[in-house]
């Protein structure tokens, strides 16, 4: 993931002296990019909080529920920077007349969307029953 953040404008700059009429859309690719990166290491890092957590028989205490949250709304910042890099895609697809963009909007649509929202509503569960788990202790 660091080596994507430390490659990734370097690569942007050769294209764009290749390609200098669509140089302004390597924008929202590089916004998309870095906020998909941080996103991404956000949740990694909560993640392995959460396991922390779990190794200190803190399992169903109120910091793992909150990095559970954490976690899914990393994955859906992932999902909303997907669906702008999509759309972007597309955009530049119409700019450049080309019909180049029906492969990789779809390959994006599949990974991305249907993984993230497997992850987001296994949290929501997740989360589900550590909030009912003090109901259970208590009883």
């Amino acid at each position: 993931m660091l080596v994507l953040c430390i490659r990734l404008p370097g690569i942007a700059v050769k294209d764009a002296r290749v390609h200098p009429d669509t140089a302004c859309f390597l924008i929202p690719f590089l916004v998309c990019a870095y906020g998909f990166c941080i996103a991404f290491s956000v949740a990694l890092y909560q993640a392995y909080k959460l396991l922390t957590y779990i190794e200190q028989n803190n399992a169903f205490s109120e910091l793992s529920f909150k990095a559970l949250k954490i976690i899914k709304k990393c994955a859906f910042t992932v999902i909303f920077l997907i669906l702008v890099g999509i759309v972007s895609l597309r955009v530049l697809a119409q700019v450049t007349d080309s019909d180049d963009a029906a492969g990789p909007t779809s390959l994006c649509r599949l990974m991305g969307i249907f993984s993230n929202k497997h992850h987001r509503s296994h949290c929501g569960r997740t989360s589900e029953a550590i909030n009912k788990c003090p109901d259970i202790k208590s009883k």
